[in-house]
């Protein structure tokens, strides 16, 4: 009976990894609009690509505008950088500009525009669920800066990055003390706070296979110490979980960083968009830690006893999931793929 239930579960996970490590892997594109003129634009599009093939997605521009001259593209490490000029009959503020193909990619994009004879830039975060924008006039920009974009782009980044919400289930469920858990908690935010940071200006650089390949080994480990943890065993990270989430921490805040480093911001924006977007990581966080504990706390108060296999799903998903991706993530930096 047991394994008719675990394997097709097992099965289930399985076939969702992949969907799952795919969508945490993109990055947001990139979409610049700098005024040259009243109704002219120079254009600077960045375009995600994943494991080296272009995202289906497209800028698409009012109908008054039309590209002009050619297209001068350049290849980076993930993403198509395509730079050209814009040509429209009325400024763009006001005006709705979309992202073609956006829902099927399940990424967002990030357009940044700034007026003609203005030194103030107007970020706006465009999703898949809503794939177009307006351009915010003058009045609208001074009232709603752009960069708490970034904040809404920290949140979404944390609740839908399952490598990193797995390893923080890991770290709830190894701690049983509240003062320890916040503890832990905070060790884990400082730690990928401060490499996030030196990583994003450019102070650090880690080589993406490498530094993938390591955040999943970190799953991967976490699930043991998980199931340790179940069978009533002790080690020094159970022991001191802090000094695991501050490692750990440290090793993901490269992979917070490797999408926002990469959208080429401009100094006087980076630091302001650092620190929103971590504060965005924070409060996803603290939403997901909240949530587990609200759980075992219901469960708790509904004296709900579950069999063996249930207890210890958690666990076996975390091991399964970092076993994968490690697996997946070493044959691509292996084989030239990451």
């Amino acid at each position: 009976m047991l394994r008719r239930l675990v394997l097709p579960l097992l099965l289930v996970v399985a076939l969702m990894l992949p969907r799952w490590a795919n969508a945490h892997d993109l990055f947001p594109g990139f979409l610049e609009l700098k005024a040259t003129a009243a109704s002219d634009y120079q254009v600077l599009w960045k375009l995600p690509l994943f494991k080296g093939q272009r995202l289906p997605i497209a800028p698409r521009f009012p109908d008054d505008c039309a590209l002009q001259g050619g297209l001068d593209s350049q290849r980076e490490a993930r993403a198509l950088v395509v730079r050209t000029q814009l040509q429209c009959k009325t400024p763009l503020e006001g005006r709705a500009i979309s992202i073609d193909g956006l829902a099927a990619a399940g990424t967002e994009v990030l357009l940044r525009v700034q007026p003609w004879q203005s030194n103030t830039q107007q970020t706006l975060l465009i999703q898949p669920e809503q794939p177009s924008a307006t351009v915010p006039t003058a009045a609208e920009a001074a009232e709603q800066p752009g960069v708490w974009s970034y904040l809404r782009l920290g949140i979404e980044h944390i609740l839908l990055g399952v490598d990193h919400l797995l390893l923080l289930l890991g770290l709830v469920l190894i701690v049983c003390d509240g003062w320890m858990l916040l503890k832990t908690v905070s060790a884990f935010t400082l730690a990928n706070s401060i490499t996030l940071s030196v990583s994003a200006v450019g102070i650090v650089d880690v080589p993406a296979g490498p530094l993938n390949a390591a955040i999943a080994l970190s799953i991967l480990f976490m699930g043991t110490e998980v199931v340790r943890f179940l069978r009533g065993r002790t080690s020094f990270t159970l022991r001191h979980p802090w000094v695991l989430a501050c490692g750990f921490g440290l090793l993901h805040g490269f992979g917070y960083a490797r999408g926002l480093a990469e959208l080429g911001l401009p100094h006087h924006e980076l630091l302001l968009a650092l620190l929103l977007f971590n504060v965005g990581i924070e409060i996803g966080q603290d939403i997901f830690v909240l949530l587990v504990l609200g759980l075992q706390r219901s469960f708790r108060q509904l004296q709900i006893r579950w069999p063996v296999w249930v207890q210890r799903m958690p666990a076996w998903t975390i091991g399964c999931a970092g076993a994968y991706w490690t697996i997946q993530t070493t044959l691509a930096m292996v084989t030239g793929g990451a």
